[in-house]
């Protein structure tokens, strides 16, 4: 396969494997989030429900687009993605894997909702900072920083706002439904016993757009894991999309060197202008790359990984220059930047993609893990984060709430945490209904607890892990 040697080829196996056995663990750890209401409140049944939230999750990953994806990628240094030491993308590999599984396991063992978003971005954060303490670590990277301050935004912001749109929404219904309507959304399920028909619709319907948008913006992070293996196992067949003619990026490289010419340089800070200089010669480089002979107008594979470094050091140093007061260039200018930079038309569609069977390997880990483990975390949901049992408006207007958050999100290219938004709605509809003191101390105690030592354990556990492995391998 690939024309590996046979070492090679196992870690890669090892490597693959351990990715689907995440996004395998996420589904039954996150998802059953997702399920939580319609199988709390009796609208479905255990089995229907994990299996129909399956196919939502699969569908979602189907159709959800790689932006996400991408996303994760992106947030480790150039240096560490382009690395043509094997072993050491393995290490690399291994290691954000290996924690992320550790910590989704332990919480989802003792029914906590911690989130799969935090543990996997932790993760990588920890071995690229694990990466910065080597030797071999000329530039001084550890992670990119910028791409990880807007992920970690969206990460902070979105149970706050979960929270928050939950408390409104809940308001809303009281206000606005008719009493008799009202009476019985915010009546508890009654054991064995379905609710009305058209609360049960809506219930159902909350859940398989949770279930869609969990696929849509948490698959995208497996697919992320995945390319980021075969990048670094496999580069001369990953590193960029070989289906694309090269000859297409000289018209991509002509917009670029426009904006260079147009950019004072004396008004640049002295490590912009260094940037500049840099991608002067990468651009020269790639110039010189895509200009050689070529097989049936494919990149050669012993070219490809010095393309793909031409490419992402080009758009790294061009955004970080232009973010610069000092740029000057006119919003015209900016705009042909950023075209010829992007994913869509831009240079980055040779490196920003992910091949269908990638897709659908990821979408049926996904979609198997969420029919297995959901009981745990159901409990949790249902009963133990309010001192009252889960209303049928209550779970309606969680899910609603992070059906939408999800999806914006996954439209934004953000990562999000299921987890987070959907359990945070649960408690704002528990404080909307009779303040906080509805909510269980000791349950939210134990969940903030998960979330707040989710990022740090992750950090050390993959960084620890990242020395080891480098230094094994």
């Amino acid at each position: 396969m690939f024309g590996l040697e046979t070492d090679v080829f196992i870690l890669l196996f090892i490597s693959l494997f351990a990715a689907c056995a995440f996004e395998f663990v996420n589904g039954f750890h996150d998802t059953a989030n997702a399920v939580a209401t319609v199988i709390y409140t009796n609208s479905l049944r255990p089995t229907i429900a994990v299996v129909w939230s399956g196919i939502c999750n699969f569908t979602g990953v189907l159709l959800g687009g790689i932006g996400v994806a991408m996303g994760i990628v992106n947030l480790l240094p150039v240096e560490l993605l382009v690395d043509q030491n094997v072993y050491h993308s393995v290490a690399m590999v291994l290691a954000l894997l290996l924690s992320a599984i550790i910590w989704n396991l332990g919480t989802w063992y003792f029914g906590l909702p911690s989130s799969s978003s935090h543990t996997l971005i932790g993760s990588i954060l920890g071995v690229g900072l694990a990466f910065a303490t080597l030797p071999e670590n000329k530039e001084g990277a550890a992670v990119n920083w910028e791409k990880a301050i807007e992920t970690g935004y969206a990460l902070l912001l979105s149970p706050l706002l979960g929270f928050s749109l939950v408390i409104v929404l809940m308001f809303l219904i009281r206000r606005l439904v008719p009493t008799e309507t009202k009476d019985q959304l915010f009546k508890e399920p009654k054991k064995n016993s379905p609710p009305p028909t058209w609360i049960r619709a809506i219930l159902i319907a909350t859940c398989s757009l949770v279930s869609f948008f969990h696929g849509s913006n948490d698959g995208q992070k497996g697919v992320g894991l995945v390319m980021l293996i075969l990048i670094g196992i496999v580069p001369f067949q990953f590193a960029v999309k070989t289906d694309l003619d090269p000859r297409l990026l000289q018209s991509n490289i002509g917009g670029i060197e426009q904006t260079i010419a147009a950019l004072d340089s004396n008004q640049l800070t002295p490590t912009n202008r260094a940037r500049l200089a840099r991608t002067r010669t990468e651009m020269a480089e790639l110039k010189q790359l895509i200009s050689d002979p070529t097989n049936d107008n494919k990149i050669p594979q012993t070219k490809r990984l010095d393309v793909r470094s031409d490419l992402l050091l080009i758009t790294s140093n061009m955004n970080k220059i232009v973010d610069d007061e000092g740029a000057n260039l006119s919003a015209n200018q900016l705009a042909t930047l950023k075209t010829n930079l992007n994913e869509e038309s831009g240079i980055r569609r040779f490196t920003d993609y992910a091949p269908l069977w990638v897709i659908l390997m990821i979408a049926l880990s996904l979609g198997l893990g969420t029919m297995i483990g959901w009981r745990r975390i159901v409990v949790t949901v249902g009963e133990k984060i309010g001192k009252q049992h889960l209303t049928y408006a209550q779970g309606a207007s969680a899910e609603l709430t992070a059906a939408i958050m999800i999806g914006v999100a996954s439209m934004l290219k953000l990562p999000v945490s299921t987890t987070h938004v959907l359990s945070s709605g649960i408690a704002g509809s528990m404080v909307a209904n009779k303040g906080i003191k509805n909510l269980q101390a000791g349950t939210v105690r134990n969940i903030a607890l998960a979330w707040i030592l989710t990022l740090p354990v992750s950090v050390l556990l993959s960084f620890t892990l990242y020395i080891f492995f480098r230094w094994l391998l």
